[in-house]
């Protein structure tokens, strides 16, 4: 098959999928009998992104495979296409997520004694009903409490490839290191809104959050509970 072809095909199945998609569900999509293997879909996906590059679209690579998504520099217009409002979390479930995405696995009495309050049972409800976070295992400890990693679903929503995609912490010694920082690293991350108002972790019953569509670096812990679904912080 020819390489324009190929473009075309791979092009038009991201486009139809509305999802990221692997190299090997691509090549199963284009056909085994197109004589196009691994290495061929490879270099179709590189000259799209080659070629999207001076237009509003890019071609990108999220932790779940590869997508078609609009780029960041247009939201001033695509803001005008949208009438709904983008999702805000409170400042209590993004400090909460993000010691997730930095200390995984982290158990949530480990959360709290960063955070020096509770956290709220609707905070990791919603983060695991958003399959942003999964419990990857438990700690041998007594109670056995469980043990929370990211999921390849949040790499996907906020366009990571992997963990180490995420903004760095200067000094990320131990868990007392980090609460001074979260604020400044999570406002760095794309997609993001932060409530204004002061922490509440009680009011999180009322956490909005709106629907979304975005390396396989995966942690031993995270590829033991579940191969498929755990990311390691793309």
């Amino acid at each position: 098959m020819e390489i324009e072809q190929l473009k075309n095909i791979v092009e038009a199945i991201l486009l139809g999928a509305g999802r990221p998609l692997s190299i090997d569900q691509l090549l199963t999509m284009v056909g085994e009998q197109e004589m196009v293997d691994r290495s061929l879909i490879r270099d179709a996906i590189s000259e799209l992104q080659t070629e999207y590059e001076a237009r509003g679209i890019a071609l990108v690579q999220v932790g779940s495979g590869y997508r078609v998504q609009i780029r960041e520099t247009m939201r001033p217009w695509m803001s005008r296409l949208w009438e709904e409002k983008p999702a805000r979390y409170s400042r209590a479930l993004l400090e909460t997520l993000s010691l997730i995405a930095y200390r995984q696995p982290i158990t949530r009495g480990e959360i709290e004694g960063v955070r020096g309050v509770a956290v709220s049972t609707n905070i990791i409800k919603t983060l695991l009903e958003r399959e942003w976070v999964h419990v990857i295992g438990h700690r041998e400890v007594p109670g056995r409490p469980a043990m929370y990693g990211t999921t390849r679903k949040f790499l996907d929503y906020f366009s990571l490839k992997g963990l180490s995609d995420l903004p760095s912490l200067a000094e990320l010694r131990d868990l007392s290191a980090i609460g001074k920082d979260l604020e400044l690293d999570l406002s760095e991350i794309p997609g993001l809104e932060m409530e204004s108002a002061a922490d509440n972790d009680a009011g999180e019953s009322e956490e909005t959050v709106a629907e979304s569509s975005v390396t396989e670096d995966i942690t031993p812990a995270a590829e033991a509970a579940d191969s498929d679904n755990i990311a390691t912080l793309h």
